[in-house]
């Protein structure tokens, strides 16, 4: 993938305006002396010229990737220019420079033009209070820009159930892709002709390098693509299975502690949570972030740290052998541990209605909203489902689809949903809650067309046009592959800790004098940690705590073991 700062394309640019000729000289020289090899500077001390060089700058296909603007300028105040300055650069950064008293108007500003962050003037030294802002600015800027003429493409059909789950893995493993639709592009049509394929070939992907991969699995892609699928040590202190937020929290922890640690996912970084278009009570992001941006973050800290990480593998199987942990994967291979941290989380519950099974990946999505909202533009999209996720869900969907239909069993959302989702979804104009109802039956042939939806109260059945459901019902723990040698709850959640000791099957799985610790399963060294616990208090912020505590008492079961 061609890198910011690449000779062959235009570099982003970074525009500051500031009337004060000292302070606009001084944190020009600063950002300069960071990034002028990857970023063009550029600055003005007025607002209204910087209007101009903005509308000008889009006209030469330039982009921006941050501006940087004084809240109190004669001309005009920063928070009216971003807001002005977005409309033509959206996906750019906005970062206010302000004094301690407008701090309020900076915090205002959050809200009023999605602010990313405020800097308090003075900023020295820069490297303390200046550089680490601008550097995660930039970072969550680049992860998600993508030039026009270089990249990963996929030349295929939208509604195609192998186009979905490729486009889904290189989403979720942040892996910038242009999608090229074969029924009605140009530039796919000519890559189909001009490389000789057929149907049959569908999907079909495209590196940069040249190399074409025709209707490739997915192991196929993250091998090309640099992706870990091997274990490169015999054994390891640690693994930790899952990669959701307990498992980076647990990666994160380990690495930095000197553990020698392996961390496995099935699919990519971030679990359910990556999924999400946005958290908005994670501490210490007031703006809220994506699930894709807290696994970047998560992933890249991780390896930072010397983890390794082996994605997409599925593991398939446990054993004990003395006191190693023997962990079997789903293509032959087995990886030797220590000890383990199960943090497999959970899956959404499939939805069995008739017609479901057949277009999953042709309409019918679990989860997956940011992932296929650009084929629902226009069009008509129901969400099933009334917790977070599907909420969050939905407010994402409405920034494409013509209309987004929640559709629940319950009266209300009040009881399943946090107040202040409930309160963004009855401000949305294109979002309708369908209460006390479902979805009996998807209709449609190589696609979705239709759904039909059931009233539970009058028993009233009625046929509506539907692009895309997206389902989010229920949780169900990822633990088949544990077997029968770990105490689960009824509906499959490891039981951990204490509970342990109260269980009736206790004293003929427990042999150890000691209790089993806080986290740990009915397997001594074995831990649980975040949504795959029984008990668990399924947030994202409870799964990074117990992923850290999991590492915790690694440490003590090996030293004692």
């Amino acid at each position: 993938m061609k890198k910011i700062g690449d000779p062959l394309m235009k570099k982003p640019i970074i525009l500051i305006v500031d009337d004060d000729p000292q302070v606009l000289a001084a944190v020009r020289n600063d950002l300069k002396v960071r990034y002028r090899k990857d970023y063009r500077i550029m600055a003005t001390a007025s607002a209204n010229e910087a209007l101009e060089a903005v509308v000008s700058l889009k006209n030469k296909e330039e982009i921006i990737a941050l501006f940087l603007s004084d809240q109190r300028m004669p001309d005009m105040l920063g928070v009216t220019f971003l807001e002005q300055a977005m409309k033509t650069f959206p996906k750019a950064k906005r970062v206010l420079l302000t004094a301690y008293s407008d701090i309020d108007a900076a915090i205002k500003a959050i809200n009023d033009v999605q602010l990313d962050y405020y800097l308090l003037k003075p900023w020295n030294p820069p490297e303390e209070k200046l550089y680490p802002v601008i550097d995660d600015v930039l970072q969550d800027w680049s992860a998600n820009y993508v030039p026009s003429f270089s990249g990963l493409r996929i030349v295929g059909y939208p509604f195609s159930p192998k186009t979905h789950h490729i486009k889904d893995f290189l989403a979720g493993n942040m892996f910038p892709y242009q999608f090229l639709n074969i029924e009605n592009e140009s530039t796919a049509k000519e890559l189909f002709e001009s490389n000789k394929l057929n149907d049959r070939d569908l999907p079909t992907v495209f590196l940069e390098n040249g190399d074409v991969l025709k209707n490739p699995d997915i192991i196929g892609v993250a091998e090309q693509l640099g992706l870990n699928v091997k274990a490169k040590e015999d054994l390891y202190d640690v693994i930790i299975v899952g990669a959701g937020p307990a498992g980076l929290a647990a990666a994160v922890y380990g690495g930095s502690e000197g553990l020698k640690t392996l961390l496995i996912d099935r699919k990519a970084p971030g679990g359910q949570a990556g999924t999400s278009s946005r958290i908005e009570n994670y501490l210490g992001f007031p703006n809220g972030l994506s699930g894709s941006d807290l696994a970047r973050r998560a992933i890249t800290q991780a390896t930072r740290f010397g983890i390794e990480f082996l994605s997409p593998m599925t593991v398939s199987g446990i054993q004990i052998k003395d006191s190693y942990k023997i962990i079997q994967l789903s293509n032959g291979v087995e990886v030797k541990g220590k000890s383990v941290v199960i943090a497999t989380g959970v899956d959404y519950r499939r939805l069995n209605n008739k017609g479901m099974d057949k277009l999953s990946g042709a309409g019918v999505y679990y989860g997956a909203a940011t992932t296929e909202a650009h084929t629902c533009k226009d069009g008509t999209v129901y969400i099933v489902g009334g917790g977070n996720s599907a909420g969050q869900g939905a407010m994402y969907l409405s920034k494409f689809a013509k209309k987004v239909n929640i559709v629940i069993r319950r009266k209300s959302l009040d009881a399943t949903m946090s107040s202040y989702l409930i309160d963004q979804i009855s401000n949305t104009e294109n979002i309708e809650l369908i209460t006390s109802s479902e979805i009996v039956e998807a209709k449609g042939d190589k696609r979705l067309l239709s759904v039909v939806l059931k009233n539970n109260e009058n028993k009233e059945v009625n046929e509506e046009e539907a692009r895309a459901i997206f389902i989010f019902i229920g949780a169900k723990p990822y633990t088949e592959w544990t077997g029968d040698s770990f105490i689960k709850d009824s509906k499959g959640f490891l039981i951990t800790g204490r509970a342990i000791t109260d269980h009736p099957d206790a004293r003929t799985v427990w042999k150890r004098e000691q209790p089993p610790y806080l986290l740990e399963t009915s397997v001594p060294g074995v831990f649980a940690a975040g949504d795959v616990r029984s008990g668990a208090m399924n947030r994202v912020a409870s799964a990074v705590g117990e992923g850290a505590i999991s590492i915790n008492l690694v440490h003590k079961y090996l030293s004692e073991n």
